[in-house]
């Protein structure tokens, strides 16, 4: 029989930090703590290799209970419930028809909420434009439209949003029309009209009406909605424009309170209590595959909104955030999109642990063009494997008392209200994106990245690094939309141009983290198509394979990110021989692949013999040290290394060889 008294720690000393950071100090053997040990996040914040108890303040846990202010460890007290998280598909197919078929298909294998985007005429308010007609969504401009989308589903038991930009009041009419023609009682009736016009100014760069307009005309249907539909929500906040700009976590969440802080105003100025205003407001979040990070982004941004609601005077139970999380379209690839699946998994992990109500999880093929069947059942067996494979949706708040993910939450939380408050003093969220002052921020987040992206020291597994040059491309053809649009134009003949916006500014740029490689990749390949090859690049190895593998692999992941094939070999004690290879390679440019000690007795040998056998550029592998100067001189014109500017080096390439010529 156990013994409950039995306490095997007490049997061990209680190791103190102090200790502990002396056997790190000894497994560094003298490197610098700081540059080991710590890591930097764009957001400002450092992370520490070890967190304990020391690091929460106060006797009592800061994040309170599930189900209870600030709802950090979430919104309901007994977590995701018996069923977990709604399992949320989105659909952009040109065509109603096409869309209306995946969506059934998703729905009879575990989606549990549709989310429909239009297409780019309805979002931008250019629905006159028949050549936008289908383009980046779901041609929906009717009421047929939207019945043939949505034929076959069963609206009384599938919550439905809505992404339609500059065009969402239109949208929403049509949705209750819809809802109404097939007898849907109002308190059956879930979903999500997505009203966010400042959300929408910011993506499409203009609204069909001023933003006091626009804010007023959001506010009369969330009045009408709280009113006529119990179960749906009018405003979608969505920070996803904001993300794809290339925001920061911080960036990111400060842009969501500042929009709802916003619309809270409007609302409330409107004559809605403040209650039933927080009530018709949900928010979406981008989560990607920086686990910790994204589970801290949901947590942190439920305190957020509790703070505001609270000092709005709300109570308890209506500062619950309605938080969706969608995976980020940011760090999608197109080339090798195999590699997405690992992504999607991580961020929508993430977003289960961090206590999202309801999940999208971006199909891996979602940047190639319309999602076939396959990439669509595993976007939604990822869902279903976390929630009922390993239970995730059935602990609640998963990542509770973690002092890292505690502390993190803490962290981003306080950074993100700085933000906010930078943004609220200035005039608020409609004057930052008036003024662009929010998109210059994001701006050189962005551009910081891209230089960290450029220099490998963030990594895009099979984009920047391990790239498949060969791979067997992914296609995914594209619907004819000539009939639809020749149609669209013939019913609106007569009918004008788009309407001269209301407000109009620059729109944020859309960016993907491996964008910058992939162009490359996409040159390499129109020259191959033109030429009948891939533009290439000798390896020189030195010496037996087990002295040059190791750089000869790195300078093959090197220049194959940007689409250059590498010639490889067993190895060279000889120069002539060598410059025989190279020859024979049909090359016009070179990297040298060997150990610091071969560099030392064959680099400059082999350097010489190279550049007098027409190599036009000749690379070396590793950091040359002190004999930067020696190796310079024998004819070597460029180093690579580790913290290198690989794009940099890679596009000298391209230009050398005329790869865009």
């Amino acid at each position: 029989m156990s013994d409950p008294s039995l306490k095997l720690a007490s049997e061990f000393p209680v190791p103190d930090r102090a200790q502990w950071l002396a056997l790190v100090d000894k497994a560094l053997k003298g490197a610098p703590f700081d540059k080991k040990l710590l890591t930097r996040l764009y957001e400002g914040i450092v992370v520490q290799p070890l967190y304990t108890r020391a690091d929460v303040d106060g006797a009592t846990d800061p994040s309170g209970f599930p189900g209870a202010s600030p709802f950090a460890r979430g919104g309901r007290a007994s977590g995701a419930g018996t069923e977990g998280w709604e399992i949320r598909s989105e659909h952009s197919a040109a065509l109603p028809a096409d869309a209306n078929s995946a969506i059934l298909d998703d729905l009879m294998r575990g989606a549990t909420a549709i989310h429909l985007r239009l297409d780019s005429a309805a979002r931008s308010g250019r629905a006159t434009e028949a050549a936008l007609w289908g383009e980046g969504g779901i041609a929906i401009h009717s009421a047929d439209d939207l019945d043939r989308t949505l034929k076959g589903v069963l609206l009384e038991f599938v919550p439905l949003s809505l992404e339609a930009g500059a065009s969402a009041d239109r949208a929403a009419e049509l949705l209750t029309a819809l809802w109404r023609s097939r007898g849907t009682r109002p308190d059956q009736a879930r979903g999500s009209f997505g009203i966010d016009p400042l959300g929408t100014l910011a993506a499409e760069g203009r609204l069909t009406a001023t933003i006091e307009d626009s804010l007023s005309r959001m506010a009369q249907i969330a009045a009408s909605t709280a009113r006529d539909w119990p179960n749906a929500t009018a405003i979608g906040i969505d920070t996803g424009a904001y993300h794809d700009a290339g925001a920061t976590t911080t960036q990111e969440l400060a842009a969501a309170m500042a929009t709802g802080t916003a619309y809270l105003k409007a609302m409330t100025a409107a004559g809605l209590d403040i209650s039933t205003a927080l009530g018709q407001i949900g928010f979406t979040l981008s989560v990607d595959c920086d686990q910790f990070l994204s589970i801290a982004k949901l947590r942190a941004a439920r305190m957020m909104w509790a703070r505001i609601a609270e000092a709005c005077g709300a109570p308890e139970p209506a500062r619950r955030m309605r938080l969706l999380a969608r995976t980020s379209r940011r760090m999608m690839s197109k080339r090798d999109p195999w590699v997405n699946l690992l992504r999607t998994t991580v961020a929508g992990f993430a977003a289960g642990v961090g206590g999202a109500d309801s999940v999208a999880v971006l199909p891996f093929d979602a940047e190639l063009g319309p999602s076939d069947p396959f990439s669509r059942r595993i976007a939604r067996n990822i869902q279903i494997l976390l929630k009922e494979e390993s239970s995730l949706s059935q602990v609640i708040d998963p990542a509770g008392g973690s002092w890292y993910v505690e502390t993190l939450t803490r962290q981003v939380a306080e950074a993100a209200w700085a933000e906010f408050q930078m943004i609220e003093s200035a005039g608020g969220m409609a004057a930052a994106l008036i003024n662009g002052s929010l998109a210059e921020r994001i701006a050189l987040s962005w551009a910081e990245r891209e230089k960290n992206i450029a220099r490998r020291k963030d990594s895009l597994t099979g984009i920047s690094e391990f790239p498949n040059l060969h791979e067997r491309p992914v296609e995914r053809p594209l619907p004819d939309l000539k009939p639809l649009r020749a149609e669209a134009a013939g019913a609106l003949a007569g009918a004008g141009g788009a309407a001269e916006p209301g407000v109009s500014i620059a729109p944020l740029p859309r960016h993907r983290l491996g964008e910058a490689f992939e162009a490359l990749r996409d040159d390499a390949e129109s020259f191959r198509n033109r030429t009948g090859n891939w533009p290439r690049l000798f390896l020189a190895n030195l010496g037996p394979v087990a002295s040059h593998t190791a750089r000869a692999t790195y300078a093959k992941n090197y220049f194959e990110a940007g689409g250059i094939e590498t010639l490889s070999n067993d190895g060279f004690t000889d120069a002539a021989a060598c410059v025989a290879a190279f020859k024979a390679s049909g090359a016009r440019i070179v990297a040298l692949c060997g150990s610091d000690g071969l560099y030392d007795s064959h680099a400059v040998a082999f350097a010489q013999a190279l550049k007098q056998a027409g190599a036009e550029c000749l690379y070396l592998a590793g950091n040359p040290g002190e004999r930067k100067a020696d190796y310079a001189a024998a004819g070597v014109d460029e180093f690579i290394f580790m913290g290198c500017d690989v794009l940099a080096t890679l596009r000298a390439a391209h230009a050398r060889l005329g790869v865009c010529a």
